[in-house]
């Protein structure tokens, strides 16, 4: 079993940002790297398949866009969540009009996906840290557990099962998705 495992500590921000990237990828978080677990196969699947319902959703009316693997830095930390949505608005472009190659903020929405080799509290620490920087919504899907947990600003987390609709971004108010949607996704039909 890989745990996602400490890899350098006392180390700054600078020094991390400087250094090449890693498969899988790294992350700075309190001034130590840890290595995110290589995905497996559920977690793959929920990850590829809920960004493209995200962006069918979000996208085409230029509402929100669903990136995965994509690094946020911001507020001492660099991080990479396995989903992160901004709202149309709030995504970084360059000089030209295209979309930045750094995005230096909170995610709009932050997804996780629980992986066998992860620690479930330093996922959640993750999300709870997003939202205290401006993050608006955190999911923190167990595909073993067929739950998701949800993350607001001012709320405690709540813990969803099945036929429970979840939350989504406002400018997203118009898709409705219950739990068991997400967890059908793991189907393969």
């Amino acid at each position: 079993m890989t745990l996602s495992t400490e890899v350098y500590s006392n180390i700054s921000l600078a020094e991390f940002l400087n250094l090449p990237e890693t498969k899988p990828a790294s992350e700075y978080i309190d001034g130590r790297i840890y290595e995110k677990p290589m995905p497996q196969g559920k977690h793959s699947i929920l990850q590829t398949r809920l960004s493209t319902n995200i962006n069918q959703v979000g996208e085409s009316q230029q509402k929100a866009l669903a990136l995965t693997e994509l690094r946020c830095t911001f507020s001492g930390h660099s991080l990479v969540p396995d989903i992160a949505v901004f709202e149309w608005s709030r995504i970084p472009t360059d000089e030209n009009g295209e979309i930045a190659n750094r995005f230096e903020s909170y995610p709009d929405w932050t997804i996780e996906i629980l992986s066998p080799d992860q620690f479930p509290n330093r996922v959640i620490n993750k999300i709870i840290f997003c939202i205290n920087q401006g993050t608006k919504l955190g999911w923190f899907i167990d595909p073993n557990d067929k739950s998701l947990m949800v993350f607001q600003p001012n709320k405690l987390p709540e813990v969803k099962y099945n036929a429970d609709i979840l939350p989504v971004l406002d400018v997203l108010s118009d898709w409705q998705v219950k739990v068991v949607d997400i967890f059908s996704l793991l189907k393969i039909k």
